[in-house]
């Protein structure tokens, strides 16, 4: 097997891998959390930079010649310092894509007022990776940041449909919407944050676009395979799925459902420092 790698720090990226999953079916792939070690989003850069690449090279040694980062803060974070120190010496022709870059070259097709409001880890927010990424496409897009760092750690206690999740969700919402009456466009800058889209559309104005990264990431990815058909080649078309987890397997498996959208077995193991 020469499968398509999925990395996230906890349950999130599964909301993106189900959708790469419903679009591109034919291939094999292995989706890895690192449940013991999560969340990332207040993590250092060195910390995180670590445990992405333990994570890269688990992946790489299993056979995968292209990895998708769906973790933020990762892709905040660490993406580029790996690209360009690190993947030459363990490519071997593989590639390493992250969700910042093909979330903000879509997301100016979602805003009439020019201003859109993104809420996310506080290392993603800290990061200024979206507000940068942006301005390379839609130099006249206004961005305005919200850091929401407990909304990772509600959902990972699988606490997101609590009253008090609902609070925290309304606080940090007029906290980022407080900023400019003019957002007409939100955008959810982390993999978990779909898991609290009923909360977040009780406090968003009707009129106020909310985007998920998964579509976008998936689409982007259909895209970048049909643009690289050497890459392409060298997947592996099974429709194979192993999810591994750093993590309690049962307890994953028990959590990871109502993320995938489909029942997930996995298997536990440790990543070699």
């Amino acid at each position: 097997m020469h499968p398509i790698g999925i990395f996230d720090s906890g349950y999130g990226g599964l909301t993106v891998f189900k959708s790469i999953r419903q679009q591109l079916p034919q291939y094999d792939y292995i989706y890895l959390g690192d449940n013991a070690r999560a969340p990332y989003g207040d993590r250092s850069f060195e910390t995180v930079y670590e445990y992405t690449l333990q994570a890269v090279k688990y992946l790489f040694n299993a056979g995968c010649p292209l990895i998708i980062l769906a973790c933020n803060t990762a892709s905040a974070k660490v993406l580029r310092q790996i690209q360009e120190k690190d993947l030459p010496q363990l490519g071997n022709g593989n590639r390493i894509l992250g969700v910042i870059r093909p979330s903000a070259e879509e997301i100016g097709k979602h805003t009439q007022t020019k201003h859109i409001g993104i809420v996310g880890t506080r290392g993603t927010i800290n990061s200024q990776s979206y507000v940068l990424e942006i301005e390379k496409s839609y130099p006249d897009i206004t961005v305005h940041q919200q850091a929401c760092p407990m909304w990772v750690p509600i959902i990972e206690n699988n606490e997101q449909h609590t009253p008090q999740a609902d609070i925290q969700v309304q606080q940090d919402i007029q906290k980022l919407l407080g900023q400019s009456s003019d957002i007409d466009t939100l955008l959810l800058g982390c993999t978990h944050y779909p898991l609290l889209i009923d909360s977040i559309k009780n406090h968003v104005p009707e009129h106020i676009n909310i985007v998920i990264q998964g579509d976008i990431v998936a689409d982007k990815l259909e895209n970048y395979l049909s643009r690289h058909p050497a890459m392409e080649e060298r997947i592996s078309k099974n429709q194979q799925i192993q999810f591994f987890t750093t993590d309690d397997a049962q307890v994953f498996d028990e959590n990871a459902t109502q993320f995938f959208g489909a029942t997930v077995h996995s298997k536990q193991i440790n990543l070699p420092k």
